[in-house]
């Protein structure tokens, strides 16, 4: 946890190597998590640094009622959501875009010393699958399902993060995983991990 490695009086007072720790522990902890929703590494890399610079900007509106991570989590999902939002807005305006360039698949990248457990799958067609298939799901239900299985969050930190009880965690993962199981199904994938 974030908390119990970092002293938020030193980062709020601006101690220098305080503040370098948090920037490499939210760099490390976020990218899975902006990867998961924006599918694109150089994306995630840059979407990853706004978090940081947006957490390290706002330090000092920090008041405690939330777990330090909790409230790094939510800039995380909102700059990933807001550029979501962005990306629509663009090909709405009429630019063209390849649908034969590489850049526009879903990438395959870890960063060092980082195993997504999606990376388990036994094949890139299933794990393209997955991903648009997460991304198919109701916004709470893809939060829901990204922090508890792929980034390995507790429910109840999960319900922290959304603000919601660990009962609604609950039903959010049992409708996510039954979507997703039926998207996947519908694109011919039968054998996966559950």
């Amino acid at each position: 946890m974030i908390n119990s490695v970092l002293d938020i009086s030193k980062l709020q007072r601006g101690d220098h190597s305080e503040l370098k720790r948090f920037s490499r522990l939210v760099v490390d902890w976020t990218y899975n998590l902006v990867y998961n929703y924006v599918l694109n590494k150089e994306d995630a890399e840059e979407i990853t640094q706004d978090v940081v610079i947006a957490a390290l900007n706002a330090l000092d509106k920090f008041k405690g009622q939330a777990k330090l991570q909790t409230w790094v989590y939510s800039i995380a999902i909102n700059k990933s959501k807001d550029f979501i939002k962005y990306k629509s807005r663009q090909k709405r305006s009429g630019k063209v875009i390849s649908i034969n360039r590489s850049d526009d698949q879903v990438p395959f990248y870890e960063p060092v010393d980082k195993i997504h457990p999606g990376m388990q799958l036994e094949s890139k067609e299933q794990l393209e699958a997955m991903y648009f298939g997460i991304n198919s799901l109701p916004e709470n239900q893809k939060k829901a399902l990204i922090m508890t299985k792929l980034d390995q969050m507790s429910q109840a930190e999960v319900a922290g993060v959304l603000n919601v009880s660990v009962k609604a965690i609950e039903s959010l993962m049992s409708r996510a995983k039954k979507n997703l199981r039926t998207y996947l199904e519908n694109e011919g994938i039968q054998n996966f991990k559950k």
